[in-house]
């Protein structure tokens, strides 16, 4: 479901659906758009992370795990700073599945205008995640153009 350099190709999966591939699962039509958000959101909790620092830091390349979700698995490439101090929130170090709910809390949240700050609020109050509004700000950053597609 991906063109060559790895961008979800809708047109494809617009067929995919046409011809009744299922949306959920290992093959699903979904996985990569998942993926590709996922990546897109751990980027910007990097970026947000890297400005917050007060020493010199800086990207140091990325790890790839797989991760399992409701939805299919698939290879999430995760990035790393050079000290090591880069905790990610939405998937955590070692963490190898998302919940599905979680997903749909944070689109359905942001698709319904809620600020940074009640997002993070909620998250706190729901899940027991700390994500500051300046990486919510950040994660929204890197993926508003491919949630406006």
């Amino acid at each position: 479901m991906t063109k060559k350099d790895n961008e979800f190709d809708f047109q494809v999966a617009l067929k995919a659906i046409q011809e009744g591939k299922p949306l959920l699962g290992k093959e699903g039509i979904l996985t990569p758009l998942i993926k590709d958000l996922t990546e897109a959101a751990l980027e910007g909790e990097l970026d947000s992370h890297l400005a917050q620092e007060v020493a010199a830091n800086r990207r140091n390349g990325r790890t790839q795990k797989t991760i399992r979700s409701l939805n299919g698995s698939f290879e999430l490439n995760t990035p790393r700073d050079r000290e090591g101090s880069f905790s990610p929130q939405l998937v955590k170090k070692h963490q190898t599945t998302i919940s599905n709910e979680l997903e749909q809390k944070i689109i359905a949240l942001y698709g319904l205008g809620m600020s940074y700050k009640d997002i993070a609020a909620h998250l706190q109050e729901m899940y027991g995640l700390e994500v500051s509004a300046g990486t919510l700000s950040a994660i929204t950053d890197k993926i508003i153009h491919k949630v406006k597609e």
